[in-house]
């Protein structure tokens, strides 16, 4: 552990932006000394001024000091992960092709789910994030089984990560009957409500929605839904989760998973649609999938709060994903040719809860005094750099404390 109080050297942070004719070509940064004490900065002073001080020092040697990253989507409880390889084992037909292999799939699971959902969560934070976001299943099959092996794992790790649970009916919150299971998920530990396509899954959108809602009004918990409906089938189940957010009163504490129906309508009605999202301050979370991208310069340009995940890491869903965000929020900038350095720059926003060393105008929003100490360090002159190359990640410091790599 590191000491309560400490000083980070060298520290390089961005500045500004610099301009020719108007346009930003090259972001500025200076070396700085930082100093930590109780998991949070403290100061923050030029490196060419003198440093009287008896705390201890830590030489960042010029590395880029970027907000720590935040994986908003993922499933750390079902993952072949940190076991031998292996690829999803039968041809799928579509979600309930999946959801028959879990029934007898996850049970037999379960004496590694612990250990794996450690491994992985190693495999994100070595990769930055130091906020993860985890769907577990609640089901029949599996019952809170996996949630307590996922609440093992978040106690071991509670000083290197804070961890969301979402206590997810992944076989369908009506369709599997586990209302009371969700209930019961989230008394003993789960933090958000989850649930899955109330129109393909569940077959009845007004009352899967209403019953979640429910759910989250009963134990003051946010919301979370998988929503891959396509079409107007998903936007009308958008629409719906609207008004019912708005007569919860939970603005600001919903979440679309997915949403995949974005992907398929008109640039006009998907403006609409993210305009009504951000009024009700419903986020939208992706995996940027490869082949069906939903529109995320244009929902953000609406107002609507954007996060990256990662979904499946080499499990039954799906044999690809190596759990790092800076991939991720790189693979977003290439499908949408966010190029230049200010656009890559910004792009960060998307990995870090929507903070970056500089806003739009090149004015400086982070670090500042009294800001929590998740931080990354990262090898790499600026924001774009570390977005276009996937900068190496050198140290990764929760809290204040080195929990990846050393300085």
């Amino acid at each position: 552990m590191i000491p309560t109080a400490y000083w980070l050297t060298n520290v390089r942070l961005e500045t500004g932006y610099g301009y020719d004719k108007g346009a930003v070509i090259e972001t500025k940064t200076a070396l700085f000394n930082v100093q930590v004490e109780n998991g949070k900065i403290t100061q923050i002073i030029g490196a060419d001024q003198p440093l009287e001080t008896d705390l201890p020092k830590r030489n960042a040697h010029s590395y880029l000091m970027l907000p720590s990253f935040r994986d908003m989507h993922i499933h750390i409880d079902k993952t072949y992960f940190g076991g031998p390889w292996k690829a999803p084992s039968i041809p799928t037909e579509g979600l309930i092709t999946r959801l028959k292999e879990e029934e007898i799939l996850l049970p037999s699971l379960l004496p590694v789910a612990e250990e794996r959902a450690k491994k992985l969560l190693d495999l994100l934070l070595h990769a930055g994030s130091t906020h993860i976001r985890t769907h577990c299943n609640i089901d029949p099959f599996i019952g809170l089984k996996n949630l307590e092996a996922v609440l093992r794992a978040k106690e071991a790790y509670k000083d290197k990560v804070d961890l969301e649970i979402v206590a997810f009916p992944q076989h369908g919150l009506l369709r599997s009957e586990s209302i009371s299971l969700v209930r019961e998920a989230l008394r003993s530990g789960a933090s958000l409500v989850g649930g899955v396509d109330p129109a393909s899954i569940d077959e009845n959108i007004e009352k899967s929605l209403q019953t979640v809602m429910e759910l989250a009004v009963e134990a003051n918990a946010n919301v979370d839904l998988h929503i891959h409906d396509p079409g107007h089938l998903g936007i009308f189940t958008f629409k719906r989760l609207a008004a019912l957010t708005e007569e919860a009163g939970w603005h600001g504490r919903v979440t679309i998973s997915h949403a995949m129906a974005l992907a398929d309508v008109s640039t006009n009605e998907a403006s609409e649609v993210a305009a009504l999202l951000a009024h009700h301050g419903i986020d939208i979370t992706s995996s940027v999938p490869l082949n069906h991208t939903i529109p995320i310069p244009l929902l953000d340009q609406q107002g609507v709060h954007i996060s990256l995940g990662d979904d499946s890491i080499t499990d039954h869903w799906s044999p690809f994903g190596i759990g790092d965000s800076l991939e991720k929020v790189g693979t977003l900038a290439e499908r949408f040719g966010l190029s230049d350095e200010r656009s890559l720059g910004q792009s960060l926003k998307y990995i870090t809860g929507g903070i970056t060393p500089l806003n739009k105008d090149g004015q400086l929003q982070w670090p500042k005094i009294g800001d929590i100490a998740n931080v990354v360090f990262v090898e790499a002159t600026c924001s774009a750099e570390a977005v276009a190359r996937r900068a190496r990640r050198v140290a990764v410091l929760f809290k204040g404390n080195i929990v990846v790599g050393k300085l």
